[in-house]
């Protein structure tokens, strides 16, 4: 059956290969530019996105043809593409992990979403990624309800 309309918004994680701190603050922007260019330009609206050094953030609705592994994989691709060609890591070869995370946000909790993901930088004065990453895991967990 035919979806003609959605109304589905998803919390994206992706994770720098070994979790190294390889992108600098200096190329952050251009970088969350980039990647707002490939979400908009495959079907999907971004609503908010942040690049930590080892981790990336971002908030997006999608059209309902284009699965969440598609579009992970359309934008790592893409942007693991562009960084390389831009030398905007501290490595030489950039690359995000081979998995991410998606996780589904209701259409009210949006502005309580963006506004999580743009206090990144605050937020991880006091919060390592492991420890943020530990718990929305375990989080998640718990509403599906499943057991490790």
């Amino acid at each position: 059956m035919k979806i003609e309309y959605n109304n589905l918004y998803t919390h994206f994680v992706f994770t720098t290969f070994r979790r190294l701190k390889i992108i600098p603050e200096k190329n952050r922007e251009r970088i969350e530019k980039y990647i707002t260019g490939i979400v908009n330009n495959n079907d999907s609206k971004m609503y908010t996105i942040y690049a930590n050094p080892e981790h990336l953030h971002f908030l997006i609705s999608k059209a309902p043809n284009i699965s969440e592994q598609r579009i992970a994989s359309v934008i790592a691709n893409g942007s693991e593409n562009f960084i390389n060609d831009n030398n905007l890591a501290v490595s030489s070869n950039f690359s995000w992990q081979n998995t991410a995370s998606a996780f589904s946000v209701s259409k009210d909790d949006v502005d309580k979403a963006c506004k999580y993901i743009l206090n990144q930088a605050q937020h991880h004065k006091t919060v390592s990624f492991s420890e943020e990453y530990d718990a929305y895991i375990k989080f998640y967990q718990r509403t599906l309800n499943i057991d490790k």
